[in-house]
């Protein structure tokens, strides 16, 4: 135990510990308002609460270990070794997950078989990790090798592509689809290769068209022109409250009327930690996608300041350690967990505030959610062990 102990310490030493103490202050705060947020659900059922804990506490706890797994085993090596396998077994579960029960208007979870316990996957959250290692794996550091363009660029979109597909189509997800769609075309443009010229140019393009695109959809032009394409109705609402919450109070913009209320009791220090009001008046979401309401409600500006410090802690010691290498597959690993993070604060807050059409994505390390914990702590493992490898003199 005294030589284990010694050798965590010296991994320890060996990683960025800001990047590793943010993540363990997030995830603990987390659970804190998780268990805030969840007690107007069922008022005065603790046995509810309880379960809703214990398997958050499960998925925090289990992510950390992984966080340390990774750190331990994982190198470029292994995942040389595994990466068709990891390919195969996303692209399974996201088909296994697109037949199952709608939830929310979504056919993206997968329900285990535990006895006493309702526990269920969310296999497109996996699906980010997957991307981030493909185009580690298949297009980093392969600046002078003669390679075929399907077996370098091809594949790797073609596979982008079919996890793109089941997830917007099959599962009809948007917001896991449109995260997934922006980590894969940012880290797209990080591996330098002369058969990637050509798509990365294509790939700056569509994400300047699709920024421009964006903004024409949030406008009343946007809203007419998504209205008459055929989409469900719950879906084009998503854009006609963002443009005014309060054109159906009562109805689809209920949530966030919900929302930017409890964000405009919240004040400086908020009302104080258990004390929201809002989280009382069946307020959908209260501890997931809608966490950061009740979280400024109850704790202020103090208490989004809190989450900020830590997230942009995180994201900027990525970037650092990443300007800092030449090795192409950490940069991508890196710079991947960095988008990861960064998309789903802007889709979240975002979404909460207004700004942008509700999607549906968690708070990471906040909100409830077991797969969405454990899949950003595997991508802070995976870019912890890059660090570490770093350091080492592993990698350059």
């Amino acid at each position: 135990m005294k030589i284990r102990m010694q050798e965590i310490l010296k991994m320890l030493f060996k990683i960025d510990l800001r990047i590793f103490l943010s993540t363990i202050v997030l995830s603990f705060f987390g659970l804190l308002m998780i268990a805030s947020a969840s007690m107007g659900l069922k008022t005065g059922d603790n046995s509810f609460l309880i379960s809703i804990l214990f398997k958050q506490f499960i998925f925090v706890v289990s992510g950390l270990f992984m966080i340390v797994f990774c750190i331990r085993y994982f190198n470029f090596n292994i995942l040389a070794k595994n990466m068709t396998k990891i390919m195969y077994v996303t692209a399974v579960l996201l088909l296994v997950a697109g037949f199952s029960k709608e939830v929310g208007g979504a056919k993206a979870w997968i329900t285990l078989p535990l006895p006493g316990l309702k526990v269920s996957i969310q296999p497109s959250e996996f699906a980010k990790i997957t991307v981030i290692l493909m185009v580690a794996h298949f297009l980093s550091d392969k600046r002078d090798m003669n390679v075929s363009e399907w077996d370098f660029s091809k594949k790797t979109i073609v596979w982008f592509a079919l996890y793109f597909f089941l997830i917007l189509v099959l599962q009809s997800d948007l917001g896991s689809a449109s995260v997934l769609l922006f980590i894969g075309m940012m880290i797209y443009l990080i591996p330098t290769h002369r058969l990637l010229y050509r798509y990365q140019r294509w790939n700056m393009l569509f994400i300047v068209l699709g920024v421009f695109g964006v903004a024409l959809l949030l406008s009343p032009i946007g809203v007419k022109i998504i209205s008459s394409l055929g989409i469900a109705d719950y879906k084009v609402n998503r854009f006609i409250v963002a443009a005014d919450p309060f054109s159906d109070k009562l109805g689809t913009g209920y949530q966030l009327v919900n929302g930017l209320i409890s964000f405009a009791s919240g004040g400086l220090f908020g009302l104080g930690f258990g004390t929201s009001i809002r989280k009382y008046t069946n307020f959908p979401a209260a501890n997931t996608d809608f966490i950061l309401a009740i979280i400024v409600e109850e704790l202020g500006i103090v208490g989004f300041i809190i989450i900020f410090t830590c997230y942009i802690l995180i994201i900027y010691r990525l970037f650092y350690w990443a300007l800092k290498m030449k090795n192409q597959k950490g940069k991508v690993i890196l710079i991947g967990t960095a988008m990861y993070i960064f998309i789903h604060f802007v889709f979240n807050v975002g979404g909460g505030t207004a700004l942008i059409p509700l999607t549906g994505v968690p708070l990471l390390m906040i909100s409830q959610g077991g797969s969405s914990t454990m899949s950003i702590m595997m991508c802070i493992g995976l870019s912890l062990s890059v660090i570490h490898m770093y350091k080492s003199g592993v990698i350059v």
